[in-house]
């Protein structure tokens, strides 16, 4: 059985590599390496440097007899908050939040990011299947933790 739950974050990100010089980041990141950030929404247009992630998180393992559920939404979404919502949402993931600081913020160093924070706060940290984020309608990253 799976349960799913989704939210959506608005990080700030700027895609720059250290290993890269300016010219190759340009190249390689395009638009996204921006110093004051870039931004994605739904309709096509950019308001201000903000990206809309929506945030996918499953969970595998069995129905349980007790409570006819493989875990309680209300606390999934409560480790959902803890694992991104409060580390993340409406911050600036490179001058915010430690982890970006030698990790270029592309939305796949993002998902290993949540996966790797909901790792340590799920009490059956098995049960995580998959982190999935649509940075777009047409973009989208999902990691199961297979690749580090």
């Amino acid at each position: 059985m799976s349960l799913i739950s989704l939210h959506s974050i608005r990080p700030d990100t700027y895609f720059y590599s250290p290993h890269l010089n300016d010219e190759d980041n340009k190249l390689t990141y395009g638009k996204c390496n921006n110093p004051n950030g870039h931004g994605h929404n739904y309709v096509g247009r950019i308001t201000k440097p903000l990206v809309i992630f929506t945030v996918e998180v499953t969970l595998r393992g069995p129905v349980t007899t007790d409570t006819g559920m493989v875990m309680n939404i209300h606390d999934l979404k409560q480790y959902m908050n803890a694992a991104i919502m409060d580390t993340m949402d409406h911050k600036n993931l490179d001058k915010d939040v430690p982890y970006f600081e030698n990790v270029v913020s592309t939305t796949e160093n993002v998902c290993v990011f949540i996966w790797n924070n909901l790792k340590t706060l799920l009490p059956n940290p098995d049960s995580l299947f998959e982190v999935k984020i649509h940075e777009t309608e047409k973009n989208i990253v999902k990691y199961r933790g297979d690749v580090k």
